[in-house]
């Protein structure tokens, strides 16, 4: 309540509108101003900026959205504003995002703040030129209709660019008038550099600026401080006099320092409240132990703390409950009471809505089994997607696909062919090759209630959209507590193919920097379009890897292909064993399942799982059941040692106590360290094949009973 943009979860310099209501449902985004909530990586903000422009474009041009989206848009008359510092234009992500939306053509607005400086480091080691405007003339449309306003160029396309400076009032008014309403009525993309702005502060207590600015810089500051120059352009228009200025600043210097104090007020009494609880508890405790001399002079230290905070709180009871180990009585029961208390409060501060919490989360998407006639014919496995995707499309206006190659020829495996000419160029759109902002265009446009599904065009390339991805919409539903939503779904392909670069698993590294976000992992193209009917019920966000390989694999088009759903968290049992249970993914449930097959033969009866979903990862604890059975578990996984392997192994073991059931040696099976080589013996030699997993499984078995299973390697 005190800080909506994010429940104090970071910094209060971020600032963030909350587009829910508290049931997770849409608030009306025409009935205020919206801002979505920032983050600090720099130009981190650039690829979502994209997005948000972008969706106005949609709501105008779409003819199915046209009406009935209200709440949304007003036929796509909005402009998304964003802002960025000099220095952070070097960064790649502005450059894509700018050219992006130049190509787009679309109501975006940038603002970029020039004070000359990056922290310490000056424009001369930050821009070519050592001015953005300047070396963004290329992009320049035509000229401007107000002569007080510095413009260049002479094409009619690109972007209307502005160069003003900070402390200009009236150049400031007419640049941004000028530049908003062209962006809003003809989407032009527009470009503000505002010049010649002064830092009053450092950038942080440590990074004062007097320790890198000469002092005739520091004077030339003083000299152009936007608010002093807005002061006297105030007194020289007669607006009000230098005295009556005087006392407005004096008036507003009070009402911060009052207001300045209520919160800081607001935000202690609590903590010194809930001190006061547990001091009385620590006084009970005292009264009845033998070590209460310490645990009083714990109790006085607590309460010496002029600002505490509520880890101070914590330290304390976890030492007295240390000192007081094992004791029953009711004062150390009560000091227990108000731990698991405070652990849900402080949970619930600081770590829910990872994830949606409403009755829309993926997890409470109802499961439906795919159906069948019985008459249906073996297609290729690009098919059943394309038939999901065509119902996905038809059934719901605000589903909307953009990719590489995803538009014209229906994506390079044709999991989109004939799409685009089914529902039109903004319904299945081609990109260019920018993963970043094919990212952020997602983003920002699901944050504006429309339904993305993005393209990477293979798993390796994931890379260029990880920052994106990592920092902003994993984040976004924790970092609001559930005040904002983007439900994207990234889809890209991956796992087994014969090339360096389009055959990479770098799943270890995905589920380390996208929580916030569900994996999922189908093995062919049918589960795949079961979790694309999943996620578009939900308002959930989710990366979903197909099998590169599986394409054109036969499979069948479920009769109700646009309406069946595969429930994330239930891994499925494709092969029952009594001797090892082997828990795998994606391409590699295939190669599992043919060497048990062969490991039948030798009398070893090998159980193969297939999670189906890293995250969430099996829910319900299914696979402990087999382990159970069995007492011997092989990992097997595609991406390099220690990486999904690990994390798989940790929830089996650890999360759902499967070491309780071990007879042997857990072992994971995993790829060579390095990228798979190139053609079918670079596959073959770096990545886990039928025979590696029937070596891997015999050699559990020999230790076991060495004289039932002779030496064969």
């Amino acid at each position: 309540e005190a800080e909506p943009a994010s429940a104090g979860r970071m910094m209060n310099g971020h600032f963030g509108t909350r587009s829910l209501n508290e049931d997770g449902s849409w608030k009306d985004l025409m009935a205020q101003k919206n801002s979505s909530a920032d983050i600090s990586p720099t130009s981190g903000q650039m690829p979502r900026l994209v997005g948000l422009a972008y969706a106005s474009k949609l709501f105008r041009d779409v003819p199915e959205l046209q009406k009935g989206f209200g709440e949304f848009s007003n036929h796509g008359n909005e402009v998304a504003f964003g802002t960025i510092g000099n220095a952070s234009t070097s960064e790649g992500l502005f450059w894509e995002a700018f050219n992006a939306a130049g190509v787009l053509r679309i109501p975006m607005a940038i603002s970029v703040w020039d004070d000359g400086y990056g922290i310490s480091v000056p424009a001369k080691y930050q821009t070519c030129k050592e001015d953005i405007s300047e070396i963004l003339k290329g992009f320049q449309s035509q000229p401007s209709r107000d002569s007080r306003l510095e413009k260049a160029g002479e094409n009619n396309d690109g972007y209307e660019i502005y160069r003003v400076n900070g402390w200009d009032y009236p150049a400031l008014l007419a640049a941004y008038r000028e530049g908003t309403e062209k962006a809003r009525k003809e989407h032009t993309p527009a470009l503000f550099h505002i010049t010649e702005l002064t830092q009053p502060q450092g950038h942080s207590t440590s990074g004062s600026h007097e320790r890198y600015k000469s002092k005739e810089r520091l004077e030339w500051e003083l000299d152009r401080d936007c608010i002093n120059r807005f002061r006297d352009w105030i007194v020289a228009e007669g607006i009000a006099t230098a005295e009556e200025m005087e006392t407005i600043d004096a008036e507003n210097k009070k009402i911060v320092d009052e207001a300045k104090q209520r919160a800081w007020e607001a935000y202690l009494t609590p903590i010194k409240n809930e001190i006061a609880e547990v001091s009385a508890i620590l006084d009970s405790i005292a009264a009845e132990s033998s070590n209460g001399s310490d645990i009083l002079a714990i109790k006085d230290s607590l309460q010496a703390i002029k600002e505490p905070v509520n880890k101070d709180i914590y330290i304390a009871a976890g030492k007295v409950l240390r000192l007081n180990n094992g004791a029953t009585v009711g004062s150390h029961q009560a000091l227990l009471a108000w731990k698991k208390k405070a652990d849900a409060r402080h949970f619930e501060e600081y770590s829910s809505s990872l994830y949606s919490e409403s009755e829309e989360s993926a997890l409470k998407v109802p499961e439906r089994i795919a159906e069948y006639s019985g008459n249906e014919s073996k297609v290729d496995g690009r098919q059943v997607l394309q038939a999901c995707f065509d119902q996905a499309l038809a059934r719901d206006p605000r589903v909307f696909a953009i990719g590489e190659d995803i538009g014209v020829i229906g994506d390079v495996n044709k999991g989109f062919e004939d799409l685009q000419a089914k529902y039109g160029e903004l319904r299945v759109t081609d990109t260019g090759i920018r993963e970043a902002t094919i990212l952020g265009q997602g983003i920002g446009a699901a944050m504006r209630g429309l339904r993305p599904i993005v393209e990477i065009q293979y798993l390796d390339y994931l890379l260029f959209a990880l920052e994106p991805m990592s920092d902003d919409l994993a984040t976004l539903q924790w970092r609001t507590k559930g005040g904002q939503k983007a439900p994207v779904i990234v889809r890209t392909r991956g796992h087994r193919l014969e090339g360096v670069w389009h055959s990479g698993s770098p799943m270890g590294m995905i589920l380390s920097s996208i929580r916030g976000m569900f994996v999922l992992v189908p093995r062919n193209m049918t589960q795949a379009a079961g979790f694309y009917n999943t996620m578009l019920r939900s308002d959930d966000t989710a990366l979903i890897v197909e099998v590169l390989n599986g394409y054109r694999l036969k499979e069948t088009i479920p009769t109700n292909i646009g309406t069946f759903t595969v429930p994330l968290g239930v891994p499925e049992i494709l092969r029952e064993g009594t001797d090892i249970t082997l828990v795998t993914y994606g391409a590699s449930c295939r190669i599992a399942m043919e060497a048990g097959v062969e490991l039948e033969k030798m009398g070893i009866s090998l159980g193969v799982i297939d999670v189906q979903t890293l995250l969430p990862f099996d829910r319900h604890h299914l696979i402990v059941e087999s382990l159970k059975k069995t007492n011997r578990i092989i990992v097997m996984d595609e991406d390099v040692p220690g990486g999904a392997s690990a994390y798989i192994m940790r929830e089996i073991l650890e999360v759902q106590d499967g070491y309780r059931w071990l007879d042997a040696k857990p072992v994971t099976l995993s790829a060579r360290d390095h990228r798979p080589a190139y053609g079918s013996d670079g596959d073959y030699f770096s990545k886990p094949q039928v025979e590696d997993t029937i070596e891997a499984a015999y050699a559990i078995m020999r230790e076991s009973n060495p004289e039932r299973f002779p030496s064969v390697w």
